[in-house]
């Protein structure tokens, strides 16, 4: 499930946060690492959970409309689609997903509002109408709702945003991320395939026995930051004037001296990859100017570090 820029993104916070602290050991940082990364897959759960929710909502508008004094003929004879969409049986239904779910104490009830206004929201919209209006009912097009619905009405949600972060500090940032996952499961079970959960590392989802762990990697990558911060962050600084040492933004930091352990510690992955990945992430959490200084600094470090036999690489082309 998490791939390696999600990993790198994760190893970069929990430095950053040791470095602010300046007392978390290594296990401690590495047990936080762990709970970091099960908390996307959770997050994934938590979200593909608002199915059956939106549903009685749904659900519960059309019996809302059916018991007022002086119906509508659309409330007397409401479009009952939506409100008996397969995909919310199939996941209710569901022992595998069910089980984790209440497992996870997970549960959107307290959420009654937001979940309405959702609502309120998707059934205004173009795809909706034109769900409700065709003839065709099934699965598939259930799912592809679902998936429009996924893919337009959380991403900006500033209260869902609030939602998240009261109930997990380690959701920030991982919204985006855990739909794609939701999307891709719901196009699975489309094609008539059982949910399962997912595996939590992409390494693990391929099954592919030559490729390295990436479990391991982001351990790895972390351990070697923390052990050789000291040593990568003085080269840092021995790298700028001394007026430009009191500048270095502390991101900025986290994110070179990631870079020079990964670099070190890592023969089979390209120096090129290694840079363009911390620069990628610099865009996220540095300031405007962090993508010139991380990309300049690591790259003449790790210039030098291979010049002096501190990074070597196994394989053709990769510094």
């Amino acid at each position: 499930m998490l791939n390696r820029r999600i990993l790198r993104i994760k190893a970069f916070k929990v430095l950053y946060s040791s470095m602010m602290s300046g007392n978390i050991s290594l296990s401690e940082a590495e047990s936080v690492l762990e709970e970091s990364c099960e908390a996307t897959r959770d997050l994934y759960i938590f979200m593909l959970g608002i199915v059956s929710p939106i549903t009685r909502i749904a659900r519960e508008k059309v019996e809302a409309g059916k018991k007022k004094f002086n119906p509508t003929d659309e409330e007397r004879n409401p479009n009952m689609k939506f409100v008996d969409n397969s995909l919310a049986k199939l996941l209710d239904s569901d022992p595998d997903f069910t089980k984790i779910f209440k497992k996870k104490k997970f549960s959107w009830e307290q959420y009654d509002l937001f979940l309405k206004k959702i609502f309120a929201s998707v059934s205004g919209k173009k795809y909706y109408l034109d769900y409700m209006a065709s003839p065709v009912s099934s699965l598939s097009a259930d799912c592809r709702l679902f998936i429009r619905i996924f893919e337009e009405e959380f991403v900006d949600s500033a209260e869902l945003e609030r939602i998240l972060e009261d109930m997990s500090i380690y959701w920030n940032d991982d919204l985006a991320y855990s739909l794609t996952f939701v999307c891709r499961t719901l196009e699975a079970l489309a094609k008539g395939e059982r949910w399962s959960l997912p595996p939590l590392y992409m390494s693990d989802l391929v099954k592919n026995p030559d490729m390295e762990s990436d479990r391991l990697f982001v351990k790895k990558l972390l351990r070697s930051a923390c052990t050789g911060y000291s040593k990568y962050s003085a080269m840092v600084s021995g790298s700028v004037s001394n007026w430009d040492r009191e500048r270095i933004v502390s991101t900025d930091m986290a994110l070179i001296v990631l870079g020079l352990a990964e670099a070190v510690s890592f023969p089979t992955i390209p120096v090129k990859v290694t840079i363009n990945e911390y620069v990628e992430i610099s865009k996220f959490y540095g300031t405007p100017k962090s993508r010139i200084f991380v990309n300049g600094l690591l790259d003449r470090l790790i210039q030098k570090m291979s010049h002096d036999g501190e990074i070597v690489k196994t394989g053709k082309g990769l510094l």
